[in-house]
């Protein structure tokens, strides 16, 4: 392959893991996904396509839905062992954020959102909404008609609409919104932790990968109560860790988050889904295999000094 040919994936390279992992709600795959891409790109015959970029954007939205569609990953994601992957604020995957429908559309609950969704209608809201393509362009990428891809596009759009929230957090907003959960949560008093919570609060787990299922809980009391119980640090989560952790606020996905860390690794995320200034809902994750792209990104860049040096 020729250099200008390489550059021309390189400059791009952003984009297509942007789009993957808006399809799969996981960047291992998504990096898979985009190697496969250029291996494609490596042994066309270039000088019969006329725009890479779209060229490209088909090629990586195909593999995608393909992977979607496998019986390995929808066994995986069936047995109600699935969240989407973290990541960390200001990594490229996270893709473009100038509007806030680009910014809602890769946060958690908007990718949990759109697994209930099938494939196509997923590839239709995901390409419109993130990457502002026309409908004349999707049908082209998806080999449907126009009328198709606005038929998906609505769909999907009433189905995410009925848990929308566009309200965005800054570092320092988001930094005083774990300060206080944290608190409430070590103060050993249930009633702390049930005045930041919605009535109706949900909190998900991925039981560090260990259960096969997530592990859920609802209502402000349930939610707080299983919350005051697993934040207390014991010798065995301690063990099961691999030691003391500090514990830091961040953003992830967009939303307020608490990021466990031991020693340079991350081993536990929990992000905070706001709704009315309260948490609506809390999604654990904690499983090695989904915070492998997030400790890498949190090895390359400084963040702000803990709120709990050594739980």
């Amino acid at each position: 392959m020729d250099g200008v040919a390489l550059a021309r994936f390189e400059a791009g390279r952003d984009r297509l893991a942007s789009l993957a992992y808006r399809l799969l709600g996981s960047a291992a795959d998504a990096e898979d996904i985009v190697q496969d891409a250029f291996l494609r790109w490596q042994a066309a015959d270039r000088d019969h396509i006329e725009v890479p970029e779209a060229w490209l954007t088909k090629v990586v939205t195909n593999l995608s839905l393909d992977r979607l569609r496998s019986a390995t990953t929808r066994r995986e994601r069936a047995v109600g062992a699935w969240l989407p992957e973290p990541l960390l604020d200001g990594d490229p995957m996270l893709g473009p954020a100038d509007t806030a429908e680009q910014r809602e559309s890769v946060t958690l609950a908007v990718l949990t959102l759109l697994e209930r969704l099938p494939p196509v209608e997923r590839a239709v809201y995901v390409l419109r909404e993130a990457f502002s393509y026309g409908h004349a362009e999707i049908a082209g990428i998806l080999d449907i008609t126009e009328s198709a891809s606005q038929q998906h596009a609505h769909r999907a759009r009433r189905h995410v609409a009925a848990e929308r929230n566009l309200g965005e957090v800054d570092r320092a907003a988001a930094r005083r919104i774990v300060e206080a959960f944290i608190a409430a949560a070590s103060s050993g008093r249930t009633e702390r932790l049930v005045a930041l919570l919605t009535d109706d609060a949900t909190a998900i787990s991925d039981g560090a990968g260990l259960t096969g299922k997530l592990l859920r809980h609802t209502t402000a009391e349930r939610v707080a109560a299983a919350l005051r119980a697993g934040f207390k640090p014991t010798p065995a989560k301690r063990k099961l860790v691999g030691g003391t952790l500090s514990i830091h606020a961040g953003l992830v996905n967009g939303a307020p988050a608490m990021i466990a860390v031991a020693g340079d690794r991350v081993v536990g995320v929990g992000v905070l889904e706001l709704r009315d200034g309260r948490i609506a809902t809390l999604r654990g994750l904690a499983s090695p295999s989904r915070l492998g792209r997030m400790t890498a990104q949190w090895r390359q860049r400084p963040h702000d000094a803990p709120i709990v040096e050594s739980w």
